[in-house]
């Protein structure tokens, strides 16, 4: 249902006013119908013991004269009158007739003779048809008031008997309680709304506060956390409040994606700019100086293959963090067996330690047997490799050593180097994406910047976690785990 505002325009009317509006009517509607069945069904039985009581009086006389009376005449008033005042009832009027409606005695009129015929009286006319009638909250024209009568027919001799008894005597004390059921129930109505519109109120104040947050959320208008205490404190404030802090959480958390596809967008460019730059300028001096001597010729076309590697690395290294953001249902895990990557790697940069004097200490179990993605194994421990290589120094020692965790669902790993280390103040950041210590001596070095990240992301991939600090002795140390089965 719509109203019209102040302004003109077309408002809908809140749930919470139809709501309480629907239930408190049907609560009426159940009430009153109630009510109205209790009432028919009271009046009825009260309406029948008033007129049985009143027949049985009638019969009761009719018996006393005809005893009386014998085979004598049944029209003698005073012996009537004698019976009535012997028999008394409070209030009550007794009426004697013929069949043909004449009145023969009345308790309340001295001269019967001159009372109108009552043949047409609803409860004699239906009495002489069916042997017994009656009449209720008729007012009498020969009395002051109202009365319930009851007549019954003795056709053996012609005559009717009609007791009455005043209306508001009798059905008055059940009127009385009557009033009292009703006050009853409209307290009772009234109880029920009150704490009907209560609820409905609170109800209705949680969904007025939900239709603004998503008007809001619609506009894309900021959202504030003070926004939450307009909501009631029950199970349904609750929930409200879930909704609009787990909105508000993903609003920040896609603010914070964006943020960093930008940063990451910025980053690739920029890494790219350097290579494609160097190649460029080396092919355009080739082009330019068809001239050139042949080793300054090989010079630049070696220069342009390592910045061509350089960008391939770049890619790889792209695309692998692509793979592994995309989630792990996107990832094949297999049996896979980590000692055989390993091994694989350091026959792979046998040569690179040699040309640096370096060394590569292996304390590993001959077999690691795990359900994880071999592509992925293998960046972890070929960039955890070369970054120790470009880093750690001539010279220096690598150790890598791997034990069961404690929990046996796991391994533990340890990677470390003798070298110079990292700067507490980086420590922190090395996991990031294009994040470098060094930014001059990674590019000359060939780096991406991408190396721990993926390393860090792959171990995550296989449920495990990872920390780097700084060695005691020297150098840096990454501890992490990889779990056996996903």
């Amino acid at each position: 249902m719509k109203t019209v505002s102040t302004n003109g325009k077309v408002s809908k009317r809140s749930i919470g006013s139809r709501v309480f509006v629907l239930i408190v009517s049907m609560f009426v509607l159940v009430i009153f119908s109630f009510v109205f069945l209790y009432k028919s069904n009271d009046n009825r039985n009260r309406i029948e013991n008033i007129n049985q009581r009143l027949q049985d009086y009638n019969d009761r006389m009719y018996e006393v004269l005809e005893l009386k009376h014998g085979n004598g005449s049944m029209t003698d008033v005073e012996a009537m009158r004698e019976y009535v005042e012997k028999h008394p009832q409070k209030g009550m009027r007794v009426t004697i007739m013929s069949d043909s409606g004449n009145v023969i005695f009345d308790s309340r009129n001295s001269n019967p003779e001159q009372m109108e015929n009552h043949a047409g009286r609803i409860e004699v006319a239906k009495a002489i048809k069916e042997g017994r009638g009656y009449d209720i909250n008729r007012a009498s024209t020969t009395v002051k008031g109202r009365f319930f009568y009851s007549a019954t027919h003795y056709p053996a001799d012609s005559l009717v008997i009609r007791t009455a008894l005043p209306f508001d005597e009798d059905l008055g004390r059940g009127m009385s309680t009557d009033m009292v059921f009703t006050g009853i129930s409209v307290i009772a109505l009234i109880i029920v709304s009150a704490s009907l519109y209560r609820f409905i109120n609170r109800v209705s104040n949680n969904v007025t506060q939900l239709r603004i947050f998503a008007m809001k959320t619609d506009r894309n208008m900021t959202l504030d956390l003070k926004d939450l205490e307009k909501f009631s404190d029950d199970e349904l404030g609750e929930i409200s409040e879930h909704i609009v802090k787990l909105y508000i959480r993903l609003q920040k958390t896609k603010n914070e994606q964006n943020m960093l596809k930008r940063q990451l967008t910025q980053n690739i460019a920029h890494e790219l700019k350097t290579p494609i730059a160097s190649i460029e300028g080396y092919l355009e001096t080739l082009l330019s100086s068809p001239d050139i001597d042949s080793e300054t010729r090989m010079r630049f076309i070696s220069r342009c293959y390592d910045q061509s590697i350089r960008l391939g690395n770049l890619v790889n290294d792209i695309s692998a963090l692509n793979r592994i953001d995309d989630g792990t249902a996107n990832i094949e895990f297999i049996d896979t067996d980590i000692a055989q990557q390993i091994a694989k790697i350091v026959n792979e940069v046998t040569l690179e330690l040699e040309e640096r004097n370096m060394t590569f200490d292996l304390q590993i179990p001959p077999s690691m047997h795990i359900n994880g993605n071999p592509s992925l194994i293998y960046s972890i421990f070929r960039n955890l490799t070369d970054n120790a290589i470009a880093y750690a120094g001539e010279g220096t020692t690598i150790t890598l050593s791997a034990t069961e965790h404690a929990d046996n669902e796991a391994y533990l790993f340890r990677f470390s180097d003798n070298g110079a280390g990292v700067p507490p103040q980086h420590l922190e950041r090395l996991f990031e994406r294009f994040y470098r210590v060094d930014k001059g001596r990674s590019r000359k070095m060939g780096g991406t910047g991408l190396g721990l990240s993926i390393v860090k992301n792959a171990v995550l991939a296989h449920g495990g976690s990872i920390k780097v600090e700084n060695n005691p002795s020297g150098g840096l140390c990454l501890t992490f785990t990889l779990r056996k089965n996903l």
